[in-house]
């Protein structure tokens, strides 16, 4: 009988759109906005100015805080401004807006060698790449996976489940990033100290599941859980309670119980920092729905604006009622 927790809803799947689309490579847009506010936590201050070049990968904010990521240019451009700019919230947030140039210049981070690979030196990376939840709440990589001395981790789950209606990509990267996830896995493993690792995948995606059993092959210490189709599986505190059958106390976070959760593109992007000194410019989303003319799956640089993705697709179907951002 395939896990799952008390209570929640089946809502419609609507993922047929997209489930069976490979992940397509947006062109470079024209200009990039990059909110200084982009995680919870502090903001970051521009180390650039109106009028330089950067290259693609360069840093071009930051903050002393520990709780916070640096932002890094996703394309080689001119910053042609600094000033307030809507952000998805509906927000005006101070961003820097660069103009993409003709010739692409790229700028990597450090990257260790296998020898070098100590608990300290990957957190590290993991800061210098700006690493964020990519689950949603983009909450700075480096500082989930530095816990209270007390507070001993146990158990990484790889959130896999991807439970909301129309969303597709954790499922496609599963399929076509798979050595990455598990790459990525055992990083926070070694960073951790910990020897328990699972990937929860829904059983909706019964093909990412034999995917990523068969890229672990013998390795005792990551195990795939397939857990049963049900809205909200993906949920941090429904996760652990399915796998580990420990509960999250109210107002506490997974650490209290030994656990930490990583979503699918974060571990993925750890691994390319680490591995090919990548930091995080880019990322995966599904734009579906009848109200787009062609659904994809899509790797955007970030920054984009929504309108370009939406030119990508196609455009807007003639009975469209709105454009929703998120799950």
């Amino acid at each position: 009988m395939l896990k799952t927790f008390k209570g929640g809803v089946h809502s419609p799947g609507r993922k047929k759109f997209t489930s069976s689309l490979a992940v397509e490579n947006v062109p470079l847009p024209e200009k990039v906005v990059l909110p200084l506010v982009q995680h919870i936590g502090a903001p970051n201050e521009p180390v650039v100015q109106k009028g330089d070049f950067v290259k693609a990968g360069q840093k071009i904010a930051e903050s002393s805080a520990f709780v916070s990521a640096p932002v890094h240019s996703p394309v080689a451009g001119e910053v042609i401004s600094i000033e307030p700019y809507p952000s998805f919230t509906g927000v005006s947030v101070m961003s820097i807006i660069i103009k993409t140039a003709e010739e692409q210049v790229e700028e990597k981070i450090t990257i260790l060698k296998e020898s070098e690979l100590i608990p300290e030196k990957i957190r590290g990376i993991v800061k210098e790449a700006g690493l964020v939840g990519l689950g949603g709440a983009a909450f700075p990589t480096h500082v989930k996976h530095s816990p209270p001395p007390e507070k001993k981790i146990t158990d990484v789950i790889i959130n896999g489940c991807e439970c909301e209606s129309f969303l597709t990509v954790d499922h496609r990267n599963m399929l076509e990033e798979g050595e990455a996830v598990i790459d990525g896995l055992k990083l926070i493993l070694k960073t951790l100290s910990v020897e328990n690792g699972f990937i929860a995948i829904e059983d909706n995606k019964q093909d990412a599941v034999e995917n990523i059993k068969s890229l672990i092959g013998n390795n005792e210490s990551i195990k795939v859980v397939a857990l049963s189709t049900r809205y909200p599986q993906g949920a941090e505190k429904q996760l652990i309670k399915t796998i580990l059958d420990k509960e999250v106390p109210s107002g506490g976070l997974p650490f209290d119980v030994g656990a930490l959760v990583q979503n699918v593109g974060t571990t993925i992007a750890l691994s390319k920092a680490i591995r090919e000194g990548k930091p995080l410019i880019e990322r995966t989303v599904t734009v579906t729905g009848t109200g787009i003319s062609t659904p994809k799956n899509l790797r955007v640089k970030i920054g984009t604006l929504a309108r370009d993705l939406v030119d990508f697709c196609g455009g807007l179907t003639e009975d469209v009622k709105k454009v929703i951002f998120g799950g």
